[in-house]
């Protein structure tokens, strides 16, 4: 396994720790590679009662690493190969949605862009009282890609989920407990260990009993996800290249280095 990744398994509860520290946890191409694989075998592994996704470092992602973006940047990549870039966080978002077991995120810090997306498609989310999601996708002139758009819908609802992925609202502690994108707010620092708490009442419960409800929970709230967001992939390889995502981005990145 990718040493992007560190994984431990202990009484049917599997931790995967993002272990980017040094870029804030930054979805490298290969990282996002990673966490599909680890996702695919927590799915077919028997024994697997519930998955804890974390972090190492003081924040949980800050999203797509720029560098891998500027990769797809003008005339670099050709729209087949951009198409596949910008499908590789839809297919990792996807597996992790597809665990059978329960799924939590353990939030500390920066939530941005990928990681928020990623938060999203598990099926709680913890966070310490200072964390924040932040959704800069459109100010960067990209549409909200990686299947994220139906699921904020679903826990946010139409208005909500416009205010978080239009206009760009960051959303910390009660807040987001308040909009629905988390279920337990906790002191900083404690994430993780209400996480593990969180399993552990799923590891007491009956297996099938718990997996059968998660699937037709699932059936029922993504009905019509993939009606929804079935064309993103391509919308944003084509967002990509375009002139206004490009002068958007640049700004950003100079933003960022002079900071």
């Amino acid at each position: 396994m990718s040493e992007l990744l560190e994984i431990q398994a202990k009484g049917g509860v599997w931790s995967v720790r993002l272990n980017r520290p040094q870029t804030r946890n930054a979805f490298s191409l290969e990282l996002m590679r990673s966490l599909t694989q680890t996702a695919q075998q927590l799915r077919d592994e028997p024994g697997v009662r519930a998955v804890i996704l974390c972090a190492a470092g003081p924040h949980f992602s800050a999203g797509m690493d720029l560098a891998e973006v500027q990769k797809s940047d003008g005339i670099k990549l050709s729209l087949a190969e951009r198409r596949t870039l910008a499908a590789l966080g839809e297919r990792m978002c996807q597996a992790w949605q597809d665990i059978p077991a329960m799924t939590i995120c353990a939030i500390e810090g920066h939530c941005i862009g990928g990681g928020a997306a990623l938060a999203a498609a598990l099926d709680w989310r913890v966070m310490g009282g200072s964390a924040w999601f932040w959704l800069p996708e459109i100010a960067l002139g990209l549409p909200l890609g990686w299947g994220a758009l139906p699921r904020l819908v679903s826990l946010l609802g139409p208005a909500r989920a416009k205010r978080f992925i239009i206009l760009g609202e960051r959303l910390q502690g009660q807040q987001a407990l308040d909009f629905g994108l988390a279920e337990y707010l906790v002191p900083d620092g404690q994430a993780e260990a209400e996480a593990l708490k969180l399993a552990q009442r799923v590891v007491e419960l009956p297996e099938v009993a718990v997996a059968m409800s998660k699937q037709a929970v699932n059936a029922s709230a993504n009905a019509l996800s993939h009606l929804a967001s079935h064309m993103v992939s391509d919308q944003l390889a084509l967002a990509l290249a375009s002139e206004e995502a490009l002068a958007a981005r640049a700004r950003f990145v100079t933003s960022k280095r002079g900071q």
